[in-house]
């Protein structure tokens, strides 16, 4: 079984490690970005390539992509952890087509984004699934799919290193199936599909009416290896990594309006929120507010 992989984040490593080291497959080829400024969880292919003599590509175009591909005659292409949708030209070269990688439980909530949606929408559960690669965007027939709990205290880390552990061994045994001829799939049912939209640099924004409980989940599913939410202070965008709840009166602080700094101690702050009060523990403020500001 001849293998084309294509990627360019840290589950793109992984998943290669993986079937490289735990499977019979011969990866005959590696296609990824040395640089990219579009994946905050980039990580270059490259040097595994180099470590393991496995030729590779630094990508620029799919026209160049697609021949040089095609001139390796694979039998599958593993796609995880890439940002663009590959043309039918590519899909259609190996004998098995192309897989790719959505950590969502397909078909509910294709799209954009998937593992910080999941966290600020407060689920319960999400998944890691490996499916066939088509034209559209995360739509094609699953081959291995399982659900992964959400734990109450999850963020965007914690989340991202359980999905890994768990694609690590569906990869292997998807790659296994194909070695084996056992591969089975089934048909997404377009009726219970859902598809999350790209977030922006607005979703971020931390919005101090919002409940804790809301600052909460937002901070944790931008914290790393995410961009990570923000607020305006003096008119400046601070990035904030960690918060955490502040138990208190809520007969003292009912007169106080949302996004006044209540105390502060050392590099932590507390301010006033939509319901309660949140302690920042860690951020990038290059002065911390004082007492009776807001943010």
């Amino acid at each position: 079984m001849k293998i084309i992989f294509i990627g360019c984040v840290e589950s793109s490593l992984k998943f290669l490690e993986a079937t490289y080291h735990n499977t019979n497959a011969e990866i005959i080829g590696i296609v990824t970005k040395t640089q990219s400024t579009f994946n905050s969880d980039h990580i270059s292919l490259a040097d595994f390539a180099k470590e393991n003599n496995i030729d590779w590509i630094d990508y620029k175009t799919n026209d160049e992509m697609e021949g040089w591909i095609s001139q390796k005659e694979p039998d599958l292409i593993y796609c995880f952890g890439w940002s663009h949708i590959l043309p039918i030209s590519i899909l259609g070269i190996p004998k098995y087509g192309a897989i790719g990688y959505h950590p969502a439980l397909l078909p509910a909530n294709r799209g954009r984004h998937p593992i910080i949606w999941a966290l600020v929408l407060g689920l319960e559960t999400t998944g890691s699934t490996f499916f066939c690669l088509t034209e559209e965007a995360d739509a094609g027939d699953i081959l291995n799919q399982q659900i992964v709990t959400i734990k109450k205290n999850d963020d965007a880390r914690t989340l991202y290193n359980r999905l890994l552990t768990v694609g690590e061994n569906q990869v292997v045994e998807l790659t296994n199936a194909y070695l084996g001829n056992t591969i089975q799939s089934i048909n997404q049912d377009d009726k219970t599909a859902n598809t999350w939209r790209k977030r922006t640099k607005k979703d971020g924004l931390i919005d101090w009416r919002m409940t804790t409980d809301s600052i909460l989940r937002l901070v944790r599913a931008l914290t790393k290896p995410y961009v990570g939410a923000h607020a305006v202070y003096q008119e400046n965008d601070y990035i904030i990594w960690k918060a955490e709840t502040v138990n208190s009166d809520l007969t003292k602080i009912k007169n106080i309006e949302p996004g006044k700094v209540i105390e502060t101690s050392g590099q932590t702050f507390t301010v006033k929120t939509g319901d309660t009060l949140i302690k920042i523990t860690e951020h990038e403020w290059s002065t911390i507010p004082q007492v009776g500001e807001y943010l």
